[in-house]
């Protein structure tokens, strides 16, 4: 048994790389660029009837809607990529999330059409939520199956980086905009251009995700499983359990692994990237603008850096480098909040750059770990299982549990101590597993222990 994929010509590879890099990056820009349009827009022009306050809360709501759509997407698309392939539901995943962000640039107001229109507005965000479930998965997977195991947590950690670039594009477009637009016609029309550019940057996509090879270690478990089928004479009618039933009955100890390993990591990001233009707008009394500003530089940085913690990975393990950065990020909250009340726009950027930073220690290397931890068969299940899961207790409620920590206590000390309780979950998480580090892919079952003896 070899511990790698089989060999790939270097065009062939930096293609997958690249390939999974911009797909991730469109679906992370249609992503973020709803909740940048639901704190701008949408509240007036989809949920007029409310005061201002209950119409913007309305807004965020649907947005964390998307979330709660995600594991369900990790699920389906978990299931069929298990069973027919990653390539091709990377693309459906492209074009479900592309459709639904384009949709939503054509979309009646509620001056236009009443009540349907934020109906049809929650709609598309089910549909990018569910179709940004089944990315991540198949994104990280192609390249981990393509690369060698040597260098897996460096290449891997590329589709990681769609993250902050998605956030990056999606600001980008936005400050144009802003620049080049009066209020009135950005609220008439001009919100409505990012959504269409969407549309552009899908057909880009596709024709580089259509031009890659399906996973070679999927494409060999699939002719092992055939020869299988043909050796016990049951070609015809011999049943496997499905992936996700695989998951849940025999992988279920790999799946908690990946949640916890998860707990640290997304909420760190969402108190740092979220919650900090609600903590310096109404506690601070600064502007929104400012927080912006520090976070587009601080994404700058992660994103650069992401890919250095994934070769860190493969130097001294994913174990060693994803508890730098969650014990990093539980000491670094104290001074996070410490530099933030200052009020002086540098210290509050160097808060959130090294923050992001060691953000980065833990996304890194995330990629290689959680493929690390499945066989093949239930790879893609398992991975967007434990990934997307964990999204609905730690991601899409971080921002409002520390909202409500702050309006209860007003002061920053109860969220420094919630994203601590995090770090000892996903602490306790990465402790147990067993290192992977140059792990086969090639197995249909894990073939080291995910838990440690």
């Amino acid at each position: 048994m070899t511990n790698a994929a089989p060999p790939q010509p270097k065009k062939s590879f930096a293609k997958v790389v690249i390939a999974s890099l911009i797909g991730t990056t469109i679906e992370w820009y249609d992503f973020f660029l709803y909740g940048s349009a639901a704190a701008l827009v949408f509240n007036k022009l989809f949920f007029p009837t409310a005061d201002p306050l209950n119409g913007t809360l309305l807004a965020f709501t649907t947005y964390a809607i998307g979330f709660l759509a995600r594991p369900l997407g990790g699920l389906v698309f978990g299931h069929f990529g298990d069973k027919i392939g990653r390539k091709k539901l990377l693309v459906l995943s492209l074009l479900l999330m592309g459709g639904a962000t384009f949709a939503m640039g054509l979309l009646p107001t509620y001056a236009a059409i009443g009540v349907a229109a934020p109906l049809l507005l929650t709609l598309l965000r089910l549909i990018q939520g569910f179709a940004l479930g089944g990315e991540w998965g198949g994104a990280v997977l192609i390249v981990s199956e393509h690369g060698s195991a040597e260098r897996r947590g460096f290449w891997a950690s590329w589709p990681q980086a769609g993250v902050p670039m998605g956030n990056l594009l999606a600001t980008a477009v936005l400050a144009v905009l802003a620049a080049v637009q009066t209020d009135e016609a950005f609220l008439s029309w001009g919100w409505r251009v990012p959504f269409l550019l969407s549309g552009v940057l899908v057909l880009i996509g596709l024709w580089i995700r259509l031009s890659v090879s399906e996973s070679p270690v999927f494409l060999e478990a699939q002719r092992k499983a055939e020869q299988q089928k043909v050796a016990a004479g049951k070609a015809a009618g011999l049943k496997q359990k499905p992936p996700i039933v695989a998951v849940v009955r025999d992988h279920w100890r790999e799946v908690l692994i990946a949640m916890g390993a998860r707990m640290a990591e997304n909420v760190s990001y969402y108190v740092i990237t979220a919650f900090i233009l609600v903590y310096i707008t109404s506690e601070l009394g600064m502007p929104r603008s400012a927080g912006l500003n520090a976070v587009l530089i601080a994404s700058f940085v992660h994103l650069v850096t992401i890919p250095l913690w994934g070769a860190l990975s493969d130097r001294i393990g994913r174990r060693t480098t994803y508890l730098i950065g969650t014990v990093g990020i539980g000491l670094w909250m104290f001074v996070f909040f410490a530099l933030l009340d200052t009020k002086s726009f540098f210290p509050m950027t160097l808060a959130v750059t090294i923050g992001l930073f060691l953000h980065g220690a833990m996304y890194g290397p995330q990629a290689a770990f959680f493929s690390e931890l499945f066989g093949t068969k239930v790879r893609y299940s398992g991975a967007s299982i434990g990934y997307q899961l964990a999204s609905i207790g730690a991601g899409a409620v971080a921002p409002l549990i520390a909202t409500a920590l702050l309006a209860a206590y007003d002061s920053s000390f109860p969220i420094v101590l919630y994203v601590l309780a995090m770090c000892v979950l996903t602490v306790i998480a990465v402790v147990v597993a067993k290192e992977t580090k140059g792990s086969s892919l090639n197995r249909t079952d894990a073939e080291i222990p995910s838990v440690r003896a």
